[in-house]
């Protein structure tokens, strides 16, 4: 799990962000500064009058201090504080969800519910402007009507007209009537909104997530290399596009734990402690089908905590598997300095880096990534892959200092970071080390 801060920690970041010296805050509350240096770096426990008094000093509650935020929670409220240019206190969120936990998950669901429907909105803004079967039901609807106005036009022109003519034009106004009908309800159909439920604004991507997510992305009756998938996919509740993205993902399951049955890859995995090089070599499977067995493993087993994201060429997520302090927006701009976009530029060659948030004290988090392509190779046409990442949260320290990312850089507070493309929203700063 990604490593949470100490009490003294909070202590220290909270003085330092009022500018408050040492000495000063050991004085208002009766100790030696060098007794607060021993309390600040959790050399020293604390608790009771001393801890409230503290608190009173720097002006927080006391629960601030001892717990603190999650920090995948704050991520959340700085990306909801995002959305809303620079009207709210950025760096008071975290006494905000300190003091308020229930409000605070209430406003990153409901920024989660607004970015979903914002990107509904482009969606259908998109299906507008490029879908061809509306654009071929516009262009019925508009050449029926222009029909019936050309034969109108003439039968109230000033020429008389015989009987028979009239008949004529009569009939092919009834003709291009009843078309025009009938397109228009085709059109009606095609454009009504569903039935509001629970799923209103998720992309087919994200319910599929969401239904992996109800079983900790592994999927026992697909462990059978004989498994109706037909029936696990209507078993879903899925229909349309989430159920076609869960058949392949159940085609794709179904051929990992052929290749490397559970029972054996769990005793594997135990004994290379979870080395996805090793795995590979041993079950002779690609790296990246390694990295999505890994991320598939029983979650209830004792196994550790493992994050998993997937995208194309072009970026876009195809499959994310959050794990606690790591989660980057499906759409908006993630951190480019990823390991998972990193591999688009290294095709077949797998990486293994250490990653680090801008957190006090950083979390960090060791990557394993590979992009490979998924189509047969042609000529002058650019090559088509997929790119797959490991998370594995708070890896033992490494000798290797961890690249430094962020989720995006609306909340970033690197403000030197040579990917930023935007400039961080008021109020995000980056706190002092320890």
């Amino acid at each position: 799990m990604p490593h949470r801060r100490l009490t003294g920690s909070r202590i220290r970041e909270k003085r330092l962000d009022q500018g408050l010296r040492q000495a000063a805050v050991a004085q208002a509350v009766g100790i030696s500064p060098s007794y607060l240096n021993l309390i600040e770096h959790n050399r020293r426990r604390i608790g009771g009058k001393l801890l409230s008094d503290l608190a009173r000093v720097l002006g927080v509650e006391t629960a601030l201090l001892t717990d603190g935020a999650d920090s995948d929670l704050l991520d959340q409220m700085r990306a909801a504080a995002a959305l809303a240019g620079n009207m709210a206190e950025v760096s008071r969120a975290d006494e905000l969800a300190a003091r308020y936990p229930g409000w605070s998950h209430l406003i990153a669901a409901q920024a989660r519910r607004l970015a979903a429907l914002e990107d509904r909105v482009q969606a259908l803004n998109d299906r507008m402007a490029h879908d061809p079967k509306l654009s071929n039901a516009l262009h019925e609807v508009i050449s029926a009507v222009t029909a019936i106005r050309s034969s109108s036009s003439i039968l109230v022109g000033q020429e008389d007209l015989d009987d028979d003519w009239q008949r004529r034009f009569h009939q092919n106004i009834h003709n291009d009537s009843v078309r025009l009908a009938t397109s228009s309800e085709a059109l009606i159909a095609y454009l009504e909104a569903p039935d509001a439920d629970d799923d209103v604004g998720l992309t087919a991507h994200e319910k599929v997530e969401k239904y992996l997510a109800q079983t900790g992305f592994h999927l026992a009756t697909l462990e059978n290399t004989a498994a109706d998938i037909d029936a696990f996919v209507a078993s879903s509740g899925l229909t349309g596009s989430p159920a076609q993205l869960l058949t392949g993902f159940a085609h794709q399951y179904i051929a990992d734990a052929a290749a490397m049955p559970l029972a054996a890859f769990v005793i594997a995995c135990q004994t290379s402690d979870y080395d996805p090089v090793q795995l590979a070599a041993r079950f002779q499977v690609p790296f990246d089908a390694v990295l999505r067995r890994m991320a598939h493993l029983p979650p209830d087993d004792g196994h550790p905590p493992t994050g998993l994201m997937i995208c194309d060429s072009s970026g876009a997520m195809l499959l994310s598997k959050p794990v606690p302090g790591f989660g980057l927006p499906r759409t908006g701009g993630a951190c480019p300095l990823w390991p998972v976009y990193g591999a688009l530029a290294r095709p077949t060659q797998p990486l293994r880096i250490e990653a680090a948030l801008p957190n006090v004290p950083a979390a960090r988090f060791l990557c394993y990534a590979v992009a490979v392509p998924v189509a047969a190779p042609r000529f002058d046409a650019p090559p088509v892959l997929r790119s797959t990442m490991l998370v594995l949260p708070d890896p033992p320290p490494g000798n290797v200092p961890p690249i430094e990312v962020g989720i995006s850089c609306r909340i970033c507070p690197r403000t030197t970071c040579s990917s930023r493309r935007e400039p961080v929203i008021e109020g995000v700063t980056l706190q002092p080390a320890l």
